[in-house]
């Protein structure tokens, strides 16, 4: 994609459909379920729109800055689940700033996709809703480096195993490991090394409802006047 009107384009041409009617156009089999297959949704969409980054540490559209975000909701609009930004850094990370942050900068612009995937809609009948871009404002801004920093003070202090889901108001940290055996590094509660499954930040599914619902108003409103 050259550019956003571009990838906003390709967007629109792919609303409505299914996720089994996109997958029918590009060719690509359907898993039974995502039980095995957590990433398949958004995998897909990167294909169909065209995202370059791959495994590296770069948004999905490196030329546009722009990260792809697939955002399961239900009928209603609301958001099913917490949804996944990035691998937490456990060690290393006294001195780095929210801003040199990879959350920080996944985060400055960001390609939402929602998909009506109730659970009990087969997966290859959920819907592709309409993408819309986002941009956190300053106080969404403020709310995420404010969990942010105290998130990573946690980690640095050695308190990684006392960090729950519902620490955070708007970012949560959350083990993120395909099984109990997938160990990292992190700083243990005196200071010393010790293994522990793997962390990712999850942004938390009131703050994307809160996104959502503006973004909706707004383009009713739009449509309105």
């Amino acid at each position: 994609m050259k550019t956003t009107e571009q990838l906003l384009q390709h967007c629109h041409n792919i609303a409505g459909l299914t996720l089994g009617q996109l997958a029918s156009q590009l060719k690509v089999t359907i898993p039974a379920d995502l039980k095995r297959d957590k990433g398949w949704v958004g995998q897909l969409l990167e294909l169909a729109l065209g995202a370059e980054a791959g495994s590296q540490a770069l948004p999905d559209f490196p030329a546009l800055g722009i990260e792809l975000k697939t955002l399961p909701i239900d009928q209603q609009g609301k958001p099913l689940e917490s949804t996944y930004v990035c691998v937490a850094p456990l060690t290393g990370v006294t001195s780095q700033s929210w801003q040199q942050s990879w959350i920080c900068q996944k985060l400055q612009q960001v390609l939402w996709v929602p998909i009506l995937a109730e659970r009990q809609i087969p997966l290859a009948e959920r819907i592709i809703g309409t993408a819309f871009l986002w941009q956190p404002s300053a106080s969404e801004q403020l709310a995420l480096q404010q969990d942010w920093e105290e998130l990573m003070e946690l980690i640095t202090l050695g308190g990684i195993d006392q960090i729950r889901g519902a620490h955070g108001k708007v970012l949560q940290l959350r083990p993120k490991a395909a099984d109990s055996k997938a160990l990292t590094s992190a700083v243990g509660a005196n200071g010393e090394p010790i293994k522990t499954l793997p962390r990712g930040f999850y942004l938390k599914a009131s703050f994307t409802a809160a996104i959502l619902q503006r973004q909706f108003n707004l383009a009713e409103q739009q449509v309105k006047s």
